[in-house]
């Protein structure tokens, strides 16, 4: 077996992870499939690439399907892709070096580039070729070749000379020939055994170039010049190109893309046409006679300018949701950095994206917008959820928080009013986040107020004068996070002093009588704090507070935080027979409390943990290694408490998890059991009943009525490990789930077929 060889003298160990399942049924993506990478065409089906995910399209039936990380990839941010429509295997290059093989059978999982040793480069995947079995991988050191059958590196050739690593930008395979594009010339070798050794490469033609293909030709390109290739003979095409993205050789034509038009050429170098959609593309290929081309912002598109693309948001930059109305989503693009101090700077100037139930929708309020926007809230009105207020953090012109209204029979949103909060200056009162009261007040944290922008701020919303009106909070905290209201108090986390805050506001918007409450170390913040970041109040009145050196829970909240000597209390768990705190330095990002109680906590860089009511038993922890998470840090989680559906945000995309809670009471819900039937050869794991009450009595017969598993389910779901009362598997059959609430006023039954 060939491995990868990533520097001369020192092999990588091959690396195949076809075991590895990370994703189930109950994940979903919310990624975007706008930015089209690649397309490849197989029997009126086309291929499309994008940044997070593959998908099809169907011409003849308008069927799209997809495949992302939560259904089958290992991994996102995908930067090469190629196809080939005979042997039906695809391969996928991500932006860490590994790779995807899509076969029929499944996907298998390649980390030798990520994992090899001895070059320190960018190990980016530039680009992948296939021809037969056998597929050309260019990257930062120069290409290798991947036999596509046995799922592995053969060899490497590494474009390396005075010590200076030389990157392949693209590279093809043609008679046994592979022929590489580089930022100094066009390159070629025979596939022999001299292959690995860069001196032995002819340069056939000097320049700059960033694209190529084959087929029935060899065709290449610089940003302004494409030229065909025969014989060692390379002849450019009339036609001065502005700035070539791609170039595509079929059977018998050329298509090159040119930011947003696109021209074919027959394989003769004759000119046969042009097509523009209006906007930029990144690649295109001809179907038939028709042109199909992958843009930047709108998915596929034919020559009529139709789109085709799964549903999403406009992009996968992502950092807080909000869920209004059951269904209806509004997703927030910005992002802190630097301590939570300044606004991300964002070239695409996302904005926020909203969900209205259907479809995604995105404004074009923010297309080709002059304004800087860094968008770290954006909430409905629960009086009239057709108006968003966003909060539009940055230190520049347009600054402050932002009206708008929703449009249905245009489905966009139209500007309505900017509030600058009583501040001129950009770096003062920079707008955080929102909550609502139980009347419907909208409230806005806000950062650097006050005479020198040393003091966190939260601004009333005025409705009758249209206007905020802005409380100082006093306190040497310059900066304050996304306020959570809970029993008639404010709590907001200050994320660049080690306190936090709680406002009573007196449900007045007299600002003259209201009382607040500062949390420090003696109150038990951890002394290594930089900061609080996150707050739930919990179904029991706990507050769990996330800094960013622990998590400190502070019980029956509502009533101690006004006891002067208050005190916190981490969770001491026994790890190895000690006593350990829970959570310990790390940064808690996010804490979302589900229908049962249990807990969702965020860890910069740790993943997802979902623990007990009680925090003393680590449920589930997902990871980007082990789940579809984009990556292992989680700026907000969401939980939809009539569905238990569970939503996680990264700045790399949004994918969601069915969870078993939904909003929990003293009745019963919808009952539900899955899987059912339980079929041994097909599903292993435990049964999961849920739509339970609060405290459910269970009891579970077989068809004779005698009693074979009884327990006491708590939080709203409970799982069958489909043993009986003695510890052995159950017989096949059709069991009876008996079930009655805490004081027997509810009950439900259930049904479970069991196949072994």
């Amino acid at each position: 077996m060939k491995k990868l060889l990533i520097s001369l003298g020192i092999l990588a160990s091959l690396q195949q992870v076809t075991a590895q399942n990370i994703s189930s049924k109950k994940w979903s993506d919310l990624f975007s499939y706008n930015n089209i990478l690649a397309i490849k065409e197989d029997n009126g089906k086309i291929v499309a690439a994008t940044e997070n995910g593959i998908f099809y399209y169907t011409i003849s039936t308008g069927e799209i399907s997809k495949l992302s990380k939560a259904n089958g990839l290992h991994e996102v941010k995908i930067a090469a892709f190629d196809y080939n429509p005979q042997t039906k295997i695809g391969l996928v290059g991500y932006q860490d070096g590994s790779l995807d093989v899509i076969t029929p059978q499944g996907v298998t999982y390649i980390v030798d580039i990520p994992i090899a040793t001895g070059y320190n480069g960018s190990k980016k995947i530039n680009h992948i070729s296939i021809t037969g079995d056998r597929a050309v991988v260019s990257a930062g050191y120069g290409v290798s070749i991947f036999d596509l059958k046995k799922k592995e590196f053969g060899d490497s050739a590494f474009f390396v000379s005075g010590g200076v690593y030389q990157a392949s930008n693209e590279a093809t395979i043609k008679d046994n020939k592979v022929f590489s594009v580089t930022n100094t010339g066009l390159k070629t070798h025979e596939l022999n055994t001299t292959f690995p050794v860069f001196s032995t490469w002819v340069t056939e033609l000097a320049g700059n170039f960033t694209d190529i293909d084959s087929e029935s030709i060899v065709s290449f390109s610089s940003p302004t010049t494409t030229y065909i290739y025969n014989n060692g003979v390379s002849t450019p095409l009339s036609q001065i190109f502005g700035n070539v993205s791609d170039v595509v050789v079929n059977a018998d034509n050329i298509v090159i893309t040119d930011a947003s038009r696109v021209y074919t050429y027959n394989t003769n170098g004759t000119f046969a046409g042009s097509v523009t959609v209006g906007e930029e593309c990144n690649t295109a290929t001809k179907v038939g006679s028709r042109i199909y081309l992958g843009t930047i912002l709108s998915g596929l598109k034919n020559e009529d300018n139709i789109s085709f693309k799964p549903d999403g948001p406009y992009f996968n930059y992502s950092y807080k949701l909000r869920i209004f109305n059951e269904n209806q989503l509004l997703v927030s693009s910005g992002g802190r950095e630097g301590g939570f101090n300044t606004g991300i700077s964002n070239p695409k100037n996302p904005g926020f994206y909203y969900f209205n139930g259907t479809e995604w929708i995105y404004s074009t309020f923010f297309i080709g917008s002059s304004t800087t926007f860094n968008v770290l809230d954006a909430i409905a009105d629960p009086s009239n959820a057709s108006e968003v207020y966003f909060t539009n953090y940055n230190t520049a012109a347009g600054f402050g928080v932002y009206k708008m209204k929703y449009n249905s029979g245009s489905k966009d949103f139209d500007f309505v009013k900017r509030y600058d909060l009583g501040a001129s200056d950009p770096y003062a009162r920079r707008p955080v986040g929102f909550t609502y009261d139980d009347q419907n007040n909208l409230f806005a944290t806000m950062g650097y107020s006050g005479s020198a922008g040393t003091t966190a701020a939260i601004g009333f919303y005025d409705r009758a004068a249209d206007q905020f009106l802005v409380k100082d909070f006093g306190i040497t905290s310059s900066a304050a996070q996304q306020p959570y209201f809970s029993q008639d108090l404010f709590w907001v986390p200050l994320p660049r002093s080690n306190n936090f805050l709680v406002y009573d506001y007196k449900k007045t918007s007299n600002f003259s009588d209201d009382s607040q409450y500062l949390l420090s170390v003696t109150n038990g913040l951890p002394g290594n704090s930089g900061g609080t970041l996150s707050v739930a109040v919990d179904k029991s009145g706990d507050a769990w507070i996330g800094t960013d050196s622990g998590l400190r829970i502070l019980p029956n909240a509502a009533n101690e935080v006004k006891n002067a000597n208050v005190q916190l209390e981490p969770i001491v768990i026994e790890q190895n027979g000690l006593a350990e705190e829970l959570f310990r330095d790390s940064q808690i990002l996010q804490v979302e409390v589900d229908g049962g109680n249990q807990k969702w906590i965020s860890i910069d860089g740790g993943g997802v943990y979902y623990l007990s009511a009680s925090g003393e038993q680590v449920i589930k922890r997902f990871t980007k290694e082990n789940s579809p998470l984009p990556t292992n840090s989680v700026t907000d989680i969401k939980v939809d408490k009539k569905t238990g559906k569970v939503y996680f945000v990264t700045y790399d995309g949004i994918v969601t998890y069915q969870g078993d809670v939904a909003d929990v009471t003293s009745n019963f819900g919808n009952v539900l059991v899955y899987p059912n039937p339980v079929v041994h050869s097909q599903f292993k794991g435990n049964v999961t009943i849920r739509g339970l009450a609060e405290k459910t009595n269970i009891r579970i017969t077989d068809a004779a009525g005698n009693i074979v598993h009884s327990a006491v389910a708590r939080n709203g779901y409970y799982e069958w490990d489909l043993n009986n009362q003695k510890g052995k598997r159950v017989a096949s059959g059709i069991y009876f789930v008996l079930m009655t609430n805490e004081d027997a006023s509810d009950k439900a039954t259930a049904k479970i077929a069991v196949v072994n």
